[in-house]
């Protein structure tokens, strides 16, 4: 390859990703008042065979019990990160470095979360970990704190094929977000790092203390003038 090819290559190379970041910049800002016509990881649970329950709403709709109990379960410090809770991940990083551990720990925030639910994948590799590092600060900077948690709460995995705090609260309450109860709030949260796996409707032991924590942190928090301030319509 001659060298007047070579910089020909590179200069599109570089022309394709300038395009590349600029639509994901508009695509973040868009999503900042619209929400995410679909994710990668909607589209997971359709090839996989779980099919597809969403139902989008404002976070007028869901509900003060169902916003709490996703931050209580999830990451208590919402409101006072930038997006990362570092004490968390040098917690789970020193935890992570155990070989007794074999089941890694996660520290990832409702922010990070969100970030990967709509802009990525699942997933543990760096690549992966970066573009969520990236994704992150600029919803932090752009969205803000009450636009990510209306979206987690939209588009959050919250059993095999369910989407949202709506569809969770339809499929397995048959009632509206908005309706929950503090203590159904507090299963539907309770499974939000594994749906796959657990299933409120069938509740294992440590998935039954861990809904009593939750609840029991929702009582002691629900309080809390900042955490307040972020669930309120």
């Amino acid at each position: 390859m001659s060298k007047s090819t070579k910089r020909t290559f590179f200069q599109k190379l570089k022309r394709i990703m300038m395009y590349l970041v600029l639509a994901n910049l508009l695509y973040i800002f868009l999503t900042k008042w619209i929400n995410p016509p679909v994710t990668t990881i909607m589209i997971g649970s359709l090839f996989q065979g779980y099919g597809l329950k969403r139902d989008y709403i404002d976070a007028e709709e869901m509900g003060n019990n169902a916003k709490l109990a996703v931050i209580c379960a999830e990451d208590q410090l919402f409101p006072d990160h930038n997006g990362f809770d570092f004490d968390a991940i040098k917690k789970a990083m020193k935890y992570n470095d155990n070989p007794k551990h074999k089941k890694l720990k996660g520290a990832s925030t409702i922010s990070q979360q969100t970030a990967k639910n709509v802009f990525l994948w699942n997933g543990r590799n760096w690549i992966r970990k970066g573009l969520e590092v990236y994704h992150t600060f600029l919803i932090e900077l752009i969205w803000r704190k009450k636009r990510i948690l209306e979206t987690y709460l939209n588009v959050a995995e919250m059993g095999k094929g369910v989407f949202g705090i709506q569809a969770a609260s339809r499929y397995y309450y048959n009632k509206d977000a908005s309706k929950l109860t503090k203590s159904e709030a507090a299963w539907i949260a309770s499974i939000l790092p594994n749906p796959k796996v657990w299933d409120i409707k069938k509740p294992s032991s440590s998935l039954q203390r861990k809904h009593n924590w939750i609840l029991k942190q929702m009582n002691n928090l629900e309080d809390d003038p900042e955490i307040a301030a972020l669930i309120k319509n």
